[in-house]
């Protein structure tokens, strides 16, 4: 290693490295010639393992229509990794979607005019558990807005459900009476 250094040291006259966006240097050898190397700037830390701007548009859009877990499966099937080469679970892609400050799924469906069960249930003058009941008679339209199946719910409009609608009678069991025994 020592004679190896030496050799440099004859060979090489100087190296000059300006400062620069790239790596620039150039070497000036003894016998008059000289030679430049031009390389990109290596990375730093984070930004090797940062997740690319495409992939980061991408979800933006999937947001439009689409859960962080629907998400994840969807940038899986399209064989796509996150920035440190893993596949994509829901809880990267809400990290992902809070570090880029992109609207949640839930804020895009309340801009689009969606209302929470609360206040549907207000504005139809009935409980919250009769509008699940009614998403899932399907007599009202509701959106996924997370992945444990919470809804944000559209206006019924002119025609909205009324009480008891979508109940089944056949399932419910007959009144019973109680008669009082005489003795």
């Amino acid at each position: 290693m020592r004679e190896r250094k030496r050799i440099a040291h004859l060979l090489i006259t100087d190296v000059t490295l300006p400062k620069a966006e790239r790596i620039t240097a150039q070497v000036r050898l003894s016998a008059g010639r000289h030679h430049t190397l031009d390389l990109p700037l290596p990375l730093g830390g984070g930004k090797l393992w940062q997740t690319p701007k495409s992939i980061v548009a991408a979800i933006d859009t999937l947001l439009e229509d689409h859960t962080d877990a629907e998400i994840a499966d969807i940038l899986n099937q399209r064989g796509l990794t996150s920035g440190k080469g893993l596949p994509f679970h829901r809880l990267l892609v809400r990290d992902i979607r809070q570090d880029y400050q992109l609207t949640s799924r839930y804020d895009r469906l309340r801009d689009r005019g969606l209302l929470t069960a609360h206040e549907l249930a207000e504005l139809l003058d009935v409980s919250v558990p009769t509008i699940w009941k009614w998403h899932r008679a399907g007599l009202l339209e509701g959106e996924k807005y997370n992945d444990k199946n919470a809804c944000l719910y559209s206006q019924p409009g002119p025609n909205p459900p009324h009480v008891q609608q979508g109940v089944r009678l056949d399932h419910r069991r007959p009144a019973t009476t109680t008669s009082k025994r005489t003795r």
